[in-house]
């Protein structure tokens, strides 16, 4: 697949996930409408607002993940490494200058945001910018750079929020089986409210896992092409290699991540990778294969 074809992908898929979400909230506010005995017009309000969260989610979701994760924005002056990074690297791929924010926080770690690269955002912790030397931080720039430029921050971005409303759709749906109407027929209007009504509770219980796997289609494969994307900008793998083993010895879970956004990091916030269990929904590739590859172009072996 081609540069551009995986852009045009990407804006595609972004589009796709909106109109299916709106899709499933209309369908599962039909469902819970039937089975749990609601007026029906609880299906028109449920849509709209679905759609209102869908369109608000393509304009605004990088200033929601920005506050939600206590960023601040910051400047040259300040921080100068991380500014002067980011400025080389983006005129270097004739990118704008994304704007640089920081999370006040020792963990180490990093995200994009944004809609497009004329409105994109970098954000390190300032554990990360502390932490790593300026090559090692141009491979995690440059990682960073390339979702930007591949457009993956508009699709991480808009399954954020799309995430993060299921999950409270979701738990509404399970709250309003205990205070559905009452004033029905003893019969219990037959075997097809009954099912209708299972199938309203399945539906919110599965949920979250649905939105879990959305995460798992779009997350993996993008972290291996950034980082050889970001090879391509910096034509140094070993500096993104030693960052992202120095990422994988820190421990320290970020605080301002959650479930939500944690796949927008650049290695998982979170640090829950103990269980063997969790594993098979992480949203990331394991970080030691990724160095291997990494390893693998600077000696002229497999990129991918």
């Amino acid at each position: 697949m081609t540069h551009y074809q995986l852009i045009s992908q990407n804006k595609q898929r972004s589009l796709i996930i909106m109109i299916l979400f709106v899709l499933f909230v209309g369908a599962a506010s039909w469902v819970m409408a039937e089975g749990f005995g609601y007026d029906l017009s609880i299906v028109g309000l449920v849509l709209i607002f679905s759609g209102i969260t869908s369109f608000s989610s393509y304009w605004w979701s990088d200033k929601l993940i920005l506050s939600i994760s206590g960023a601040r924005e910051v400047t040259r002056e300040e921080y100068f490494d991380f500014y002067t990074i980011a400025e080389n690297l983006a005129h270097s791929r004739h990118l704008p200058v994304p704007k640089l924010y920081v999370i006040d926080d020792t963990a180490m770690n990093a995200f994009a945001t944004g809609r497009d690269p004329e409105h994109a955002v970098i954000c390190c912790t300032t554990g990360i910018l502390a932490r790593l030397e300026r090559p090692e931080l141009e491979g995690v720039i440059a990682h960073e750079l390339s979702h930007i430029e591949n457009y993956d921050i508009r699709l991480m971005a808009v399954v954020t929020v799309l995430v993060g409303f299921l999950a409270l759709f979701s738990d509404m749906l399970l709250r309003s089986r205990l205070y559905g109407r009452k004033d029905r027929d003893s019969s219990g209007e037959g075997q097809v409210r009954v099912l209708l009504m299972i199938a309203a509770v399945l539906m919110a219980a599965l949920s979250p896992l649905i939105a879990k796997l959305i995460q798992l289609a779009i997350s993996r494969k993008r972290e291996y092409l950034a980082d050889a994307n970001g090879v391509a900008i910096t034509k140094n793998p070993e500096g993104l290699a030693r960052a992202l083993e120095k990422l994988s010895m820190d421990t320290e879970p970020l605080e301002a991540a959650n479930k939500a956004t944690a796949h927008l990091y650049i290695t998982n916030p979170l640090k829950n990778t103990n269980v063997s269990f969790a594993k098979f929904f992480m949203t990331h590739p394991p970080i030691q294969e990724r160095i291997q590859i990494l390893r693998n172009m600077g000696t002229g072996g497999s990129q991918l």
